[in-house]
C-alpha cells in the first residue's frame, strides 16, 4: 500500500509534455502531503514507439497507457499520470481513475508554419495547403469546414511535430494540436488561433489530467483525491459516459462540448453536446441535452466510467453519467451504431 512506503513511485510516459504533466501533479500532491516523497518513473508506450503508422491504424486500446498500467498492476509504480483523453472509457480490471485535476484549455489550436506566420485562420491558407494532424476527429471536422485544404497525418510527440512543421523541406503548412499541451510547455506564442468548441468539437477528456491507481490501494486513492476538481470531474464523467455508450475510443471521429456550472445552494446544471462524424466530415450526427440537480440519476456507485467520485460530489457524477448516456442514446437512435461500425472497418489495422 502507498502509505507503507517512504517513497511513492509515479509512472509517466517519456515525452517532455508527459514529464511536465507528471511534475505538475507531483508538485500538487506535495502541497497536500508535505511529509511524503515522490519518485517519477519514465516508461515508454507502444504509441511512443510506433511512429510510422497513423494512430487510427494502430488501434486505440491502451495505445499510450498499456505499459504504464502493467507497471501499476505489478507494483513497479504506485500511481500513473495520464492525459485523460488517452484513457479508454472502460478501465482495466483492478484499476480506477483516482482524480481528475482542474482542466486546462480544452480547445484545439492552429499553429502556422514560418511562411504563413501572421495568418490566423485556415481560410487564409491557399488551396491544397497541407494541415497536419493525427486525429480523425479533427480531420473530419476540418475537411467539412475547409474543403480547400489537405489533411495529412503527423506523428511524434509535440516537440517532434513542431520540428516537422518548421523544417526547411517540411510538407506541412500548419498543424492542429491540443492547446493545453502547447500552453503547458510555454509554446502559446506559436498559436495562431484557438478553435471554439462550436468550430471544432474536442475529444472527451481533452485538457484534463488523470491519476490512475489500483482500486484496492486506499491510501494512494486518498492521496490523489485531494486534487479532484468538481467541475472538471463532472464534465469528464459526462464526456466519458457519452463515449462509452457509443462504444467509441480516442481514434474514432467523436467530438464533445460540455459545460458544468455550480449555482447557489449547492445545486448545479450541465449541458453536453456530442457528435459522430463520417471520415470525410460530410455526415454529422449531433445532439445536445441539459441536466440539473433535479434530474433523476443513479447514485448507487461511486465509480463512474472508471472515475472514483468523492461522496460529496456523487450526485454531480451521477447526473453527468446520465447526461452522457442520454446524448449517446439519441445519436444511436439516429444511426450512430452502424456509422461507427463502418468507420472502424475502414480504419482497421491492416487496411490500406
Amino acid at each position: 500500500m502507498a502509505s507503507e512506503k517512504s517513497v511513492l513511485r509515479v509512472g509517466t510516459r517519456e515525452s517532455q509534455l508527459a514529464k511536465w504533466q507528471t511534475a505538475f501533479i507531483v508538485s500538487e500532491m506535495e502541497k497536500h502531503n508535505p511529509s511524503l516523497q515522490f519518485e517519477v518513473i519514465g516508461i515508454s508506450t507502444k504509441g511512443d514507439k510506433v511512429l510510422d503508422t497513423p494512430l487510427a491504424k494502430i488501434g486505440d486500446k491502451g495505445l499510450f497507457t498499456k505499459e504504464l498500467e502493467v507497471a501499476l498492476a505489478d507494483g513497479r509504480v504506485d500511481m500513473v499520470v495520464h492525459s485523460l483523453k488517452d484513457l479508454p472509457s472502460t478501465m482495466p480490471p483492478g484499476m480506477l481513475i483516482g482524480c481528475i485535476s482542474a482542466r486546462a484549455d480544452r480547445r484545439d489550436a492552429l499553429v502556422m508554419s514560418e511562411q504563413h506566420r501572421g495568418k490566423h485562420s485556415l481560410a487564409e491558407l491557399p488551396a491544397n495547403a497541407v494541415v497536419g494532424t493525427s486525429s480523425l476527429r479533427r480531420i473530419a471536422q476540418l475537411s467539412a469546414s475547409h474543403g480547400h485544404l489537405r489533411c495529412e497525418d503527423v506523428r511524434g510527440n509535440l516537440n517532434t511535430r513542431l520540428r516537422k512543421l518548421d523544417a526547411d523541406d517540411g510538407k506541412y503548412d500548419a498543424l492542429v494540436l491540443a492547446a493545453a499541451g502547447l500552453d503547458r510547455l510555454d509554446w502559446g506564442e506559436r498559436v495562431s488561433a484557438r478553435f471554439s468548441p462550436e468550430e471544432v468539437m474536442y475529444a472527451a477528456g481533452q485538457g484534463a489530467l488523470a491519476v490512475e491507481v489500483r482500486e484496492n490501494d486506499d491510501s494512494a486513492l486518498k492521496i490523489v483525491q485531494g486534487l479532484m476538481d468538481r467541475c472538471t470531474m463532472a464534465e469528464c464523467v459526462a464526456e466519458r459516459s457519452f463515449l462509452r455508450a457509443l462504444g467509441g475510443g480516442c481514434s474514432v471521429p467523436i467530438g464533445v462540448n460540455c459545460s458544468f456550472e455550480a449555482v447557489t445552494g449547492g445545486s448545479c446544471k450541465m449541458q453536453l453536446a456530442g457528435a459522430v462524424f463520417s471520415l470525410d466530415g460530410k455526415t454529422v450526427l449531433r445532439d445536445d441535452s441539459t441536466a440539473d440537480t433535479s434530474t433523476s440519476c443513479d447514485q448507487s456507485s461511486n465509480v463512474l466510467v472508471g472515475v472514483h467520485v468523492p461522496e460529496k460530489w456523487l450526485r454531480d457524477g451521477g447526473m453527468a453519467a446520465s447526461l452522457g448516456e442520454r446524448v449517446a442514446n439519441s445519436l444511436l437512435a439516429q444511426g450512430a451504431g452502424p456509422m461507427l461500425d463502418t468507420i472502424r472497418e475502414a480504419i482497421a489495422p491492416g487496411k490500406p
